[in-house]
């Protein structure tokens, strides 16, 4: 029976794109209109005449460009994660995704504060470059490390409610109770337990930027690693590479689709199809039927 953990992990699952699409919107809205507001009030305590207009544009065009950079972060913060073993040396990586980054926010803010000048009838002023960009990258460094920790320790939050997977290593005395190179078993902790999971009872895996996601009964468990590195440690003769992003158990094949493309579709016992890439199709095809004709549908 599935723990109540999980069950609400698969629940929340659908509304995750939601839930996170809306938070950034949230966000850039209270932000928005909370630094509008503080520097109406501001202008107004110092008597200074101001238009109303003007600080909304400031705070807009900037917020909607940090808006539009969420994606972008999203991707490298992914692509490039921190974690304890690697913060050393990816802080420079860090420092100069910033600078592109501010740079980024810099242009696309003063296009958005030129064009509502120009729509008023004014015209806005920058300033002098070199100092202004300095100014703004200052904050702009603040503004990027507070979005991609967020980033970070959301995607922490999520591996920790659905559990994260390890593969076993050698013991610091003694022999291991197991082959360390192709282990029977690995790790799972959630929630702050740890369990064991069978490496047979993995029914596929799938690359996602440095994890490898782990399909085991149903559930997803994130392993730190490269798809060709955990290749090199699951059995051949239980595994097989099907995809650049794909390796697949060969005792939950059910059959294999050929498709016009030269690819091909994988069917497993539960339902799941995933796909096949040409340069693998043939291969798999004598691995799991000794070379017979490909099923031209999967069994009903």
């Amino acid at each position: 029976m599935p723990s109540p953990a999980a069950t609400a992990y698969r629940r929340f699952l659908p509304w995750k794109p939601w839930l996170e699409a809306g938070f950034w919107l949230a966000a850039t809205a209270i932000n928005a209109f909370a630094n509008s507001a503080v520097a109406i009030l501001e202008y107004q305590r110092r008597g200074e005449p101001m238009a109303t207009w003007e600080p909304l544009a400031w705070e807009w065009s900037s917020n909607l460009m940090v808006l539009a950079l969420v994606p972008a972060t999203a991707w490298f913060t992914r692509r490039w994660a921190l974690h304890w073993d690697t913060w050393r040396r990816r802080w420079p990586l860090y420092l100069a995704a910033s600078g592109v980054w501010s740079l980024l926010h810099i242009g696309g803010m003063a296009a958005l504060r030129h064009a509502a000048y120009a729509a008023h009838g004014e015209r806005y002023v920058f300033g002098y470059w070199p100092r202004e960009i300095a100014y703004e990258y200052l904050k702009d460094l603040r503004s990027f490390l507070l979005i991609a920790g967020i980033m970070l320790a959301y995607r922490w939050l999520l591996r920790s409610w659905q559990g994260e997977a390890r593969l076993l290593d050698a013991p610091d005395e003694g022999a291991a109770a197991e082959p360390v190179e192709r282990p029977e078993r690995f790790l799972v902790r959630k929630l702050g337990r740890e369990f064991l999971v069978s490496t047979a009872d993995i029914e596929w895996l799938q690359a996602a930027g440095n994890y490898v996601n782990l399909r085991v009964r149903g559930h997803d468990y994130p392993l730190r690693s490269t798809i060709a590195g955990i290749q090199m440690r699951l059995d051949p003769a239980r595994f097989a590479r099907i995809h650049r992003s794909y390796i697949v158990n060969l005792d939950q094949l059910a059959a294999i689709e050929p498709l016009d493309t030269g690819d091909a579709r994988v069917h497993l016992k539960d339902g799941t199809a995933l796909p096949c890439s040409r340069r693998h199709r043939d291969a798999l095809r004598e691995r799991a039927g000794a070379g017979e004709p490909l099923s031209a549908r999967p069994p009903a």
